[in-house]
């Protein structure tokens, strides 16, 4: 594979009417662009899924429900691999929008800096030591103390994908703190969570995803898989999240249940979209 092997087609994707024709026609783009580059399916933290299908799935996501505009600065906070920053290149203005990707994994960091940013340099990806049990157990920087090198106010959109479903509370109350002094107001974050309700709770349809046989975890508002590691999977009690939001400034403008409880859903985690609605101040 080429170290600068992204291409755009034709027909950019600006040219066309602001429709979900044009969103189709971009989601098709990135699944038929041969000259987007994928990592190998053992490299670190691929993922489930399809690395491509995948990432055009949740660039529809932040298009139709997050309002992701082409010159927005966005922030991708456990970018990975860039599951999420290569379908994001075909659609970012290469002169206006900018990415901001960190991780605590240099393998996936690395891969991005090598094949990504070459062909698109307003794509900019760095590793931040964030401790994690499972990820990154020997990190520097304790969740709990977490303080992002960036300024205030400095993003528009924020992206945590996969995130919180990795994460204890006190530490998603950090991170949330943290995206609320990064958003410029109204500005939004793209988040998605496990939300534990009496539907997931008790299983009601009996078609929730048995990998995710959540049990509660003493009378905190967490709860665990208990034959997984304790952040394998996180689920929050509803209204956990809600709050935490609240605490951080920001309004939720979508909450989107999804099938992983068993009810029809086109997406598969729980999705948060949440606007910041300070003054800027």
């Amino acid at each position: 594979m080429s170290e600068i092997a992204l291409r755009q087609e034709s027909v950019p994707a600006t040219v066309l009417p602001a429709s979900e024709d044009r969103v189709q026609w971009l989601l098709s783009s990135v699944l038929r662009n041969r000259f987007l580059p994928q990592p190998a399916p053992d490299s670190v933290f691929v993922g489930d899924g399809d690395f491509k299908a995948v990432g055009a799935e949740f660039l529809g996501h932040f298009i139709r429900m997050g309002g992701l505009q082409h010159e927005s600065r966005v922030l991708d906070i456990g970018c990975g691999i860039g599951r999420m920053a290569v379908p994001l290149t075909q659609y970012l203005d290469f002169e206006k929008g900018r990415y901001s990707g960190i991780d605590p994994v240099e393998g996936g960091i690395a891969w991005c800096r090598r094949f990504i940013t070459p062909a698109y340099p307003n794509f900019a990806f760095q590793r931040v030591d964030i401790a994690h049990d499972l990820y990154n157990p020997q990190g520097k920087i304790s969740g709990k103390a977490l303080k992002l090198p960036y300024a205030d106010r400095h993003f528009d959109f924020v992206i945590m994908t996969s995130i919180v479903t990795h994460l204890p509370p006190d530490e998603v109350l950090v991170y949330l703190s943290e995206i609320g002094r990064l958003l410029r107001p109204g500005g939004r974050l793209f988040m998605t969570a496990f939300v534990v309700d009496p539907v997931a709770a008790a299983n009601e349809t009996g078609r929730r995803d048995p990998r995710l046989a959540f049990e509660r975890d003493g009378d905190g508002p967490c709860w665990f898989v208990p034959d997984l590691p304790r952040l394998a999977a996180v689920g929050f009690d509803d209204g956990f999240l809600d709050g935490a939001l609240g605490r951080a400034g920001l309004t939720a403008v979508v909450k989107s249940l999804g099938s992983w409880r068993g009810q029809a859903a086109d997406h598969y985690q729980d999705v948060f979209v949440a606007e910041h609605r300070g003054s800027g101040a």
